[in-house]
């Protein structure tokens, strides 16, 4: 596979930060996954060992990281970046946070780092990509979220509350 060049790697970078502004904004996550994935891309998303959300190819894509896991509950939500790092072999490191509605009372906001390792084709379109945050740190950032009011009970309910089971359950295992 031709290796892309910086300006090309950052080109996609920005695309895809472009989408998620985009997405953040109308709560809508399905609408730029055909241009900026490849179609046999491998999407993966781990919460700390204890789910793993692996879609392969644009359609489970859509079905089930943008689809039915970002369209629930997530509204008021941004996901903004802080870094894009390119290096060889087509590949992109994203930061980005996890920033959910409001702010503190200090005017910060309530937010959790995540980090994206991309690799593109030759096509400068997404063929994989890794997704990791700290999972504790999110339910942390979540109980804040809901004791401030601002915690969706759908999000709440669909995602809090079985990540904690799960998080929980593997420390009892241990």
């Amino acid at each position: 596979m031709p290796h892309l060049d910086d300006v090309t790697l950052r080109a996609a970078a920005d695309r895809l930060i472009r989408a998620h502004e985009q997405a953040s904004r109308d709560n809508e996550w399905t609408f730029f996954v055909d241009q900026i994935y490849a179609r046999d891309c491998v999407y993966t998303c781990e919460y700390a060992g204890v789910m793993e959300v692996t879609a392969r190819g644009v359609a489970e894509i859509k079905a089930t990281h943008y689809g039915r896991d970002m369209q629930v509950g997530w509204e008021g939500w941004t996901f903004p970046y802080l870094g894009v790092y390119t290096g060889g072999d087509n590949r992109l490191i994203t930061h980005w946070m996890n920033r959910g509605p409001g702010r503190r009372s200090d005017g910060g906001y309530y937010e959790t780092p995540g980090v994206s390792f991309i690799t593109l084709d030759a096509d400068a379109r997404i063929i994989r990509q890794f997704d990791l945050f700290d999972l504790a740190h999110q339910m942390r950032l979540c109980d804040e979220l809901d004791a401030a009011g601002l915690l969706s009970p759908e999000l709440k309910e669909n995602w809090v509350g079985p990540m904690k089971a799960r998080l929980q359950a593997q420390l009892a295992a241990s």
